[in-house]
Order: C-alpha cells, then sequence, then structure tokens
C-alpha cells in the first residue's frame, strides 16, 4: 500500500530487471532522537570506528569479486564486437559490476540505519573523497611517487563508498529527527585526546597510538573518533 499522494513513477531497467520507484507527498511528526553523541573515523582497515569504541568492518565487494570480473573481462576483449557471445559476455559483466554495487549499497544501509536510530548528533570529518582518490601518475615530465601504492588505495578509498555512507546518514538521522555535523579533519589522528599534543610521531604505525608527551595510548582510529567528536561540540558550541 502506497502511503500519501503519489507525486511520479519511475520505471527502470537495469541488468534485465525491472524497477519501479514511487515518490509520495505526506506529513509526518518529526521523532524524538533516540542516543546521544558520536564521532566517527572512516578508515581503511576498519569502516568506521566510533568514539565509543565500536566500530564497522569493511564489505570490500569490489576486492572480493575483482579476480572473477578481472576474467570476464579478458575474454570480453577477445570476443568479436556485437556477436551473440559478445553481447552475452557483456550482459555478464554488466550483472556483477551491479551485483558489487548492490553488496555494497545494501551494508552501508545496515550501519547507517544502525548509527541513525541509536544516536541523535553524529559527527564526521568533511573528506574530500575526490581528491584524496586521485592519481598520483603524474605526467612525463614530472612522474608520480608510489602510483602502485596510491592506486591500491585509491581503489580500497572507492570501494569503502564513503560519500554514499555520509549521504545516506544525514538524511536517515533527519528522518529520525538527528543531525549530521561535518569537522576539519586536520591532525584528528595525531591529536591526543588527553592532553591535547599534536604530532605526526604519536602515531607510529596505523593502528597503534601514543602520545609522546603524557603516554596516552589507545588504537589510532577510536582517537581520531573521540577527536572528531571533541572537535564537533566545539563547533556546536559556538553557532
Amino acid at each position: 500500500e502506497v502511503e500519501g499522494k503519489i507525486k511520479n513513477v519511475t520505471v527502470s531497467q537495469k541488468c534485465n530487471k525491472w524497477y519501479v520507484s514511487i515518490q509520495t507527498e505526506f506529513e509526518q511528526e518529526i521523532p524524538t532522537p533516540n542516543g546521544g553523541e558520536i564521532g566517527i573515523d572512516m578508515g581503511i582497515i576498519r569502516f568506521a570506528t566510533l568514539s565509543n569504541g565500536e566500530y564497522f568492518e569493511p564489505i570490500n565487494a569490489f576486492k572480493t569479486l575483482k579476480g572473477k570480473l578481472a576474467k570476464l573481462q579478458k575474454r570480453f576483449k577477445h570476443k568479436t564486437k556485437f556477436s551473440k557471445n559478445w553481447q552475452k559476455l557483456k550482459g555478464r559483466i554488466a550483472k556483477l559490476h551491479h551485483k558489487i554495487a548492490n553488496i555494497r549499497k545494501n551494508r552501508l544501509h545496515q550501519i547507517t540505519s544502525t548509527i541513525s536510530k541509536n544516536h541523535a548528533i553524529v559527527y564526521v570529518e568533511d573528506l574530500k573523497v575526490s581528491n584524496m582518490s586521485k592519481s598520483a601518475k603524474g605526467t612525463v615530465e614530472k612522474p608520480g611517487k608510489n602510483v602502485k601504492q596510491k592506486s591500491s588505495l585509491n581503489r580500497a578509498i572507492l570501494d569503502q563508498a564513503w560519500f554514499e555512507f555520509r549521504r545516506q546518514l544525514d538524511y536517515k538521522l533527519a528522518w529520525n529527527g538527528g543531525h549530521l555535523i561535518t569537522v576539519p579533519p586536520q591532525n584528528t589522528s595525531r591529536c591526543c585526546p588527553a592532553c591535547n599534543h599534536t604530532a605526526k610521531e604519536n602515531r607510529q604505525t596505523q593502528a597503534n597510538f601514543e602520545c609522546v608527551d603524557c603516554g596516552y595510548q589507545n588504537n589510532a582510529d577510536v582517537v581520531g573518533a573521540i577527536n572528531i567528536l571533541k572537535r564537533g561540540q566545539e563547533i556546536l558550541a559556538t553557532q
């Protein structure tokens, strides 16, 4: 049963499957949000780490299926263009891409629904994903450095779909009466949440944080999330 006044209906087709999207209009009271404030640090090893120490594992949909995709694409190159086998293989590749996207979106919906239903205010870093995932190849005159490593990092960042995560979290929090607030990302993983000493030496490894000034220790992602929470609270207090 469709709730509200139907404004428009969109019918679309993807990978030989038909979808109907119905947009409606109705009035709804904004609910009282559950829970308090939380900061979230985004990462590759841990997809999302909360300032209370909880974290969500990444799904890595593309990484899991990239081997199968590569084999299909290799076979596709040797097919005669527009032949029946070419068209059949093209459909299989499109179907696999669609499966990867669906696995990723399903995982994002699970995580964002859990967070939005249990927190009233969520603070995240204002990450510029497009800048973070730029190619490091450079030019002939100025070739890039660590191109292979940067390429791998770029794929991992895009596979996590941080932008889509933030988009979903934003509207789901609004549905539940909550708020999403972005904070500057600078030095969130280098600043000590205990004494505020900021130095790159505080983070000796990807996972471990140890303040060289006061000795405070914690997981580096948790430290980042705590600092995001604190920074967000400071921004909110000045508004």
